[in-house]
Formats: structure tokens, C-alpha cells, sequence
């Protein structure tokens, strides 16, 4: 439940931040601005959320965190409304719409901050009420840059004022507190500001404690339930590879006895248990190629085996991440990390994914690998990514991507991060089946586009030479980094 009329009032009567200069704007989350205040040396933190069933203003003991991402509405606050005076902050007669006047030598904006759920603002405008920004830009109703905020000051008689009271009485907020854990003492010793801000922060549809846990919780148990899945199934499939020591052992039966196989059998002695063992053969082909088959199929196994052991290790890891990423949720204490955490686990993997560039990207021990796997992929890389002192690696006379290692002032770049950098190219070319190719490296600065040729040609000059052996255990160190499970 929102803040009441009543209760707003009784909110700005104890902030006293008259004549306090907004020190530092945060917007945390969508729905959720903080006004960081000083006054005479005490610093204020004001909440303004505008999530439904949960809009209110008050002051707050939690720091707010910097979003990961700066959002759109923050960035214009810092803009034009930090380090500005707040001259008076009231409610506008019983409206829930809180008005805030702040200035400078040279100008003066009013924030309107309405407070109702399900159409909740936080609207700048200047001393004509021609709207600057929004916090939500809502065209149907002409809330967006340029509009006009048509708002009705109104002065309430006792009579009214009277009336609301009886109407809207303010919660003391007194048994709520009882239940969380406080004793009376301490609940005499709260101001409203803090009544307020320590309920919401249990109790509220948003930026609860409470309520993000439940979240993260369903979060976790979806997420946990499906990683075990896929590692049961992994480990079931392991099983089945568990024989290819007998598939090798029975084409080396097959050749000891090949004079003794009839038709599509063969019988013999198994001279590791001194068992008498019966072998099913292809009657259409000699026991050399039935051997064969057996030989093959042992290599196919065992191959199997080896990469099925490695997605087994990148599924625990996974599992072992989340549970962390878990725990660190349930030890936060402030609301605000808490909501940024589960925001950041529970996107998309669209939004996990969205970049600022083409290609592939890896981060390893602080160098930043950058590779382009198509012809337009390797041209926006070099026009819109890469500068000169960065690295250039390509496969010599086999079509590939081209890999890149950004440049670091006054560091010459190690040899493991070029090791994986030609994995990389070798991974990426038509060299892969080979297992091995001569790469070309140099300076992007030292390359010339091919003059009338296909996107993203280019002929390098001042290039030095290397032979890169694909590696498994670096092709398999890289998948952990790419998927944010190798810690530097």
C-alpha cells in the first residue's frame, strides 16, 4: 500500500532539507530515484519510489548503488538538476503530488513527484510548467519533453484538512514493527521517516526484503532444478561410454582369433578371464574390417568420454556460480543491491548478450580478445572497434576470422594470450580440421584494404609468423572464460 496524503505530510514535515544542495542524484532501478542532500553538513538520503502499491518519499539509511548501466532519466537529473538548492519541498494540497523547487543563481525547475500507483512520475519542468523530462514518457496524456504539466495548487482549509485526517489516517506503523523484531523502546526512538523506510523495506511490493527474496528464490529453484537436469543427463550419457575398454579389447579378440570366426559369430576364449565369450561379426566382411568397426567405435567412445568429462566439469561450475550468486543475494542487507542482483541474474540472455560491438569477445587475465567469424563481422570490427597499436592475427592461405588483441599502454603482450588468440584463428578458419595452421600477425595500423576487394580484405605488412597447434585444454579454458566461470 502507498504512502497516504496524510502520511506524506507527516514525511516532509521532518525531512528539513530547505536550503540543502542536492549533493548527488542516483537512480538505482526504473522505478526508484535518490536524492542525496546536504545541509550544514548532514547528508540525506531521499528515496522516491514509484513502484505500484509502494510509491512514497522518504528519507532512507540504505546507500543507494549506481546502476550498471546509467539510465536515460538519471543521466538528465545529473544534468541539470545536481548541485542545485532545494528551496521547499510540500505536498500540493491532498493530491499525493509532492512539489519540489530547486534553483541556481541563474535558474529555477520544479519536480513534480505524483505518487499514485499505477501512474506514478516524477516530472521536471521549468518556471512556465513547460516539461523538461519525465521519468516515465507518457504521450497519451502529454507527459513528454515539451509538453505542458497542468497541475492545480490548492490551500486547504482546517475544515479539509480536518476531513482527510479522518478519511486517511496515518499509520503508526507501530504493530508492523513489533512483528519484524522490534521492541517498543526503539519504535519510540524512530522518527516517521524511519518507521516508514524500515516497513516498506520488508513489507513492500517492491524494494522489500521480503519480496526479493521470494524472487531470487523462485529464481534460484528454476535455475537450480534445470542445471541439475542437464548434468543428470550428462552423467547418464557418461554411463554409456563406460565400455569402450571392451570395445577395444574385442577387436584385439577379434584378430588373436580371426582363424576360428563362422559366418557372423566368432567363439573363443578370453584370454584375460579364461571365459569362453561369443562375439557377433558382419558375415560380409573379413574379420580385419569387423575388428575395425570395433576399433572405431572405441575411438568414437573415448573421444565421447573425454569431452562429456569436460561438460560435466563446466555444469558443476555453473551450478557451484549460481549457488554463490544465491548466497551473496540472501547475506545483502540493502534493498536497493538487492534488486540490482536479481535485475542482473534474471535478464535475458539477450540482454546478458547485448554488446557494444561485433564478434565474439574474451576477457583473459585483463587482455580484452575481440574475433570477427564472417566477412562483415571482420570489417565492423576494424571500423568501428579496433585502433592501431592493437593486434592483427589471421590463418595464412586458409579463409578465417580475424582475431584481435587490444593494445595496453607500455605492455608488450604475453605469450599465452597469444597462444589463445591463435587457437582462436585457427578455431575460426577452414584450418580447424587440420588441427593446426601458419598464422600471420601485426598492428592494425600496418594493415591496407584491398583496393576493389570484398568486405573486409586486407593486405598486412611488417607481419611476423607462428604455427599454432590447436590446443583442447585452451579451446576449453576459453568456453569458461566466455561463459564467465575462470576468475581472474
Amino acid at each position: 500500500m502507498s504512502l497516504n496524503c496524510n502520511e506524506l505530510n507527516l514525511v516532509l514535515s521532518e525531512l528539513d532539507v530547505d536550503g540543502s544542495f542536492i549533493q548527488e542524484i542516483v537512480q538505482p532501478g526504473f522505478d526508484t530515484l535518490v536524492f542525496r542532500a546536504i545541509k550544514g553538513g548532514d547528508l540525506k538520503s531521499i528515496l522516491i519510489c514509484t513502484g505500484a502499491q509502494g510509491c512514497r518519499i522518504n528519507e532512507t539509511k540504505y546507500k543507494p548503488p549506481k546502476n550498471p548501466k546509467p539510465l536515460r532519466f538519471n543521466e538528465f537529473l545529473k544534468s541539470r538538476v545536481q548541485g542545485m538548492r532545494i528551496n521547499s519541498i510540500v505536498q500540493m494540497g491532498l493530491d499525493r503530488i509532492v512539489k519540489m523547487d530547486v534553483s541556481t543563481w541563474k535558474e529555477k525547475l520544479y519536480i513534480y513527484i505524483r505518487l499514485w500507483s499505477g501512474a506514478a512520475n516524477v516530472i521536471v519542468c521549468d518556471e512556465e510548467n513547460n516539461i523538461l523530462d519525465c521519468m516515465y514518457r507518457r504521450p497519451k496524456k502529454n507527459e513528454v519533453t515539451g509538453g505542458k504539466f497542468q497541475v492545480e495548487e490548492k490551500i486547504l482549509t482546517e475544515e479539509e484538512k480536518n476531513l482527510s485526517l479522518q478519511k486517511f489516517p496515518a499509520r503508526s506503523f507501530n504493530e508492523e514493527l513489533i512483528q519484524l523484531g522490534q521492541n517498543q523502546e526503539q519504535i519510540d526512538g524512530m522518527s516517521y521517516n524511519q518507521k516508514v523506510d524500515l516497513f516498506y523495506s520488508e513489507h513492500a511490493s517492491n524494494l522489500s526484503r521480503e519480496s526479493l527474496l521470494e524472487q531470487a528464490e523462485r529464481w534460484y529453484n528454476v535455475k537450480h532444478s534445470k542445471m541439475e537436469n542437464a548434468l543428470s543427463n550428462l552423467l547418464k550419457k557418461k554411463e554409456s561410454f563406460e565400455n569402450a575398454d571392451s570395445m577395444k579389447h574385442t577387436g584385439d579378440l577379434i584378430l588373436a582369433y580371426a582363424s576360428q570366426a563362422q559366418g557372423n559369430e566368432l567363439s573363443c576364449i578370453d584370454y584375460e578371464t579364461g571365459k569362453e565369450v561369443h562375439i557377433r561379426l558382419d558375415s560380409r566382411l573379413s574379420p580385419q574390417d569387423n575388428a575395425k568397426l570395433y576399433y572405431e567405435s572405441y575411438k568414437k567412445a573415448v573421444s565421447g568420454k573425454n569431452a562429456l568429462e569436460h561438460d560435466i566439469e563446466i555444469s558443476r561450475k555453473e551450478i557451484a556460480v549460481l549457488e554463490e550468486k544465491y548466497n551473496a543475494i540472501l547475506k545483502e542487507q540493502n534493498v536497493f543491491k538487492i534488486e540490482q542482483l536479481i535485475r542482473k541474474t534474471t535478464q535475458s540472455k539477450q540482454q546478458a548478450e547485448k554488446k557494444t560491438h561485433a564478434g565474439l569477445h574474451y576477457e583473459i587475465d585483463g587482455w580484452t580478445i575481440l574475433v570477427g567469424r564472417t566477412a562483415t563481422e571482420n570489417d565492423d570490427l576494424l571500423r568501428h572497434t579496433v585502433k592501431g597499436q592493437d593486434m592483427w592475427m589471421h590463418t595464412r592461405d586458409y579463409a578465417g576470422g580475424y582475431v584481435f588483441i587490444k593494445a595496453k599502454a607500455k605492455k608488450t603482450i604475453p605469450l599465452e594470450i597469444l597462444l589463445y588468440a591463435g587457437n582462436l584463428a585457427v578455431y575460426h578458419s577452414k584450418a580447424r580440421k587440420n588441427g593446426q595452421a601458419d598464422l600471420y600477425y601485426t598492428q592494425v595500423k600496418h594493415l591496407r584494404r584491398a583496393k576493389n576487394g570484398p568486405k573486409g580484405l586486407v593486405l598486412p605488412t611488417n607481419e611476423k609468423n607462428i604455427l599454432i597447434k590447436i590446443e583442447d585444454a585452451r579451446l576449453r579454458k576459453l568456453e569458461e572464460y566466455e561463459k564467465g566461470l575462470t576468475r581472474d
